[in-house]
């Protein structure tokens, strides 16, 4: 197989597999105040432990949806990374 093959293959088994994920109603998790900067560093610095915490707790998420946006991702994005950093070392 060319390479070309072998990455369309891999795309199309990540959207067959992605089809089946379910969803949650958004205005459920949305209410007046909104995570931004700070919020997005924290959670990106704990994503790991959330992220095994979700395995097991339903009601644990990794990232808050109900954020600012851009700066929030970004906050979120140092934070993992910061982690990633620091446990390479």
């Amino acid at each position: 197989m060319n390479k070309t093959v072998k990455i369309t293959a891999l795309f199309l088994l990540i959207l067959f597999l992605s089809s089946c994920a379910s969803s949650i109603n958004v205005n459920q998790c949305i209410g007046e105040d909104t995570y931004g900067f700070w919020s997005g560093l924290w959670h990106g610095f704990i994503a790991p432990v959330a992220f095994i915490v979700s395995l097991f707790n339903d009601e644990v998420a990794v990232f808050a949806v109900n954020n600012n946006g851009g700066w929030y991702t970004f906050g979120f994005l140092l934070g993992v990374g910061g982690f990633s950093y620091g446990s390479s070392r």
